[in-house]
């Protein structure tokens, strides 16, 4: 068993992108599991909010409030980790979406998830890769095809085909958008639309206060009722 170990140990260190296969779908769980936890909280949260009005319940309309205190206290905490800890999340990001690129599928008789994702974010954003073209040195498919860059990265005719036919192999900046990383390019576009995100909290953050508030008068207006 030692052998295997350190058989596999040495074959991840020659070849690094192999522990894709082994980290990405953990990430990809992780992520998912996040996700439908808190789908369920909100579905249950709301559900208690629902049922407390429905029946008058003074207990489930405090609880309801004070889970909405406890979600709203979650949310502020998560965008001030955000900010305390931006280089380090922007730096983990990175990594993550580079090891990504490593299962980009060049062949159209591939196409998967992460690489239509790629290819739509390229060539919607005039972008390549994560930082620039390098990101994909590490996909064997492109170099199995002898290119640097999928054609998402090319600049493209109406038709969706590159304007020059050397892109993939040799890309310029006259022929691709090779040096501009997608990363920049997705933080550019949210800070041009930071008003929008700013308002967007803003508006969930004053329903959910809003929530609590009428949650506590109408608990409080079910228990002065109750003691008349």
């Amino acid at each position: 068993m030692e052998t295997l170990a350190a058989g596999n140990a040495e074959e991840e260190h020659n070849h690094p992108y192999i522990s894709y296969n082994f980290i990405q779908p953990k990430v990809i769980e992780q992520v998912s599991y996040a996700i439908l936890a808190i789908g369920i909280l909100i579905f249950l949260v709301s559900f208690l909010g629902y049922c407390g009005a429905l029946k008058e319940s003074q207990c489930m309309l405090t609880t309801y409030g004070i889970l909405l205190i406890v979600i709203l206290v979650l949310e502020i905490a998560a965008g001030i980790l955000a900010v305390v800890y931006k280089s380090k999340v922007e730096t983990e990001t990175k990594d993550v979406l580079i090891t990504s690129l490593s299962h980009y599928k060049p062949t159209t008789e591939e196409t998967d998830a992460v690489t239509q994702a790629w290819d739509q974010l390229q060539m919607n954003l005039h972008c390549c890769g994560v930082n620039n073209y390098s990101d994909y040195a590490g996909n064997q498919d492109l170099r199995n095809a002898s290119r640097l860059v999928p054609e998402s990265c090319c600049i493209l005719k109406e038709d969706k085909t590159p304007v020059s036919d050397t892109c993939t192999t040799s890309p310029n900046d006259s022929n691709s958008y090779f040096n501009k990383g997608c990363y920049s390019s997705v933080v550019s576009l949210l800070r041009n639309n930071l008003e929008i995100v700013i308002g967007i909290a803003a508006g969930l953050a004053v329903i959910e206060i809003l929530g609590i508030f009428l949650s506590f008068c109408l608990a409080k207006n079910i228990t002065d009722y109750e003691h008349r």
